[in-house]
């Protein structure tokens, strides 16, 4: 079982991921929007997945050029077949966002719903202020404060019942939602300046049972999932939150709140 974990751990099933993904990319362009580009700029887009969302950040520099950084090789396949319209103009990196190889590289840095993947905000948060010019800036959101707060809890709950509590013995979670105060703190400790951050809800109503168990079972839970070693006690595992979200008002409801970051490396 260990083994399993440690071969997937680093794997989505991106072309599910890339159908699914509605609600990240609508999150996403929100984040896209805020942005004051002159059109030549190098941006890095930290956390790329499928590349959907990188696809417009390229057309919103004609004359720049974007560089895609992620740790599944699964999405970086889907992202070359998604971006390859854009030829030189875009490359692709496969790396952890906490090892990100560059220094003085990037004018800004973009990243939506990634960084809560990452356990270690202030390794992160120094290497990305590394890979910035002087006055280099960053913005981006991710999942914070009490994100998917009842599915949390009724994942947990039903990892101690008798059925699944062997396979979740040594099992965290596999997130990091902090709260703005505590991510202003962790970009100013990383040498951020101009540091703003915020939290947000953004409710989710997934289209009936069968959208919501594809759903938490490709994007949410996947990590949950891989302690299990066999399809049934997967399928069972959904299962049992499906029909516990079903009895939600409204039903197949998902309470994400999404965490807005800002800053800029010092002169």
């Amino acid at each position: 079982m260990q083994a399993m974990s440690a071969r997937t751990s680093r794997e989505w099933n991106s072309s599910v991921y890339h159908r699914l993904s509605g609600p990240q990319v609508s999150w996403g362009k929100k984040v896209l929007s805020r942005l004051k580009l002159r059109g030549d700029e190098v941006v890095l887009d930290a956390g790329c997945g499928t590349g959907r969302l990188t696809a417009e950040l390229v057309e919103a520099l004609p004359h720049g050029r974007v560089v895609g950084l992620d740790r599944s090789q699964n999405m970086l396949r889907s992202a070359r077949e998604h971006l390859a319209q854009f030829g030189s103009r875009v490359s692709l990196v496969s790396c952890d966002l906490p090892q990100v190889p560059f220094i003085h590289a990037f004018d800004g840095i973009v990243s939506t719903a990634a960084f809560h993947w990452v356990l270690d905000h202030d390794q992160l948060f120094l290497n990305l202020r590394e890979a910035l010019i002087p006055r280099g800036w960053l913005e981006a959101q991710c999942g914070g404060g009490p994100n998917v707060v009842r599915l949390r809890q009724r994942a947990d709950e039903l990892a101690a019942t008798s059925s699944f509590a062997p396979f979740f013995a040594s099992f965290r979670e596999p997130w990091l939602f902090q709260f703005a105060e505590g991510a202003a703190e962790t970009l100013r400790r990383a040498g951020f300046v101009e540091v703003e951050t915020s939290i947000e809800p953004a409710p989710t109503v997934l289209d009936g049972s069968e959208q919501y168990s594809e759903f938490v079972r490709i994007i949410i839970l996947h990590r949950h999932l891989e302690n299990l070693p066999t399809e049934e006690l997967r399928t069972q595992f959904v299962a049992r939150l499906t029909e516990q979200a079903e009895e939600d008002d409204p039903p197949f409801s998902l309470d994400y709140w999404r965490l807005n970051l800002r800053g800029r490396a010092p002169r």
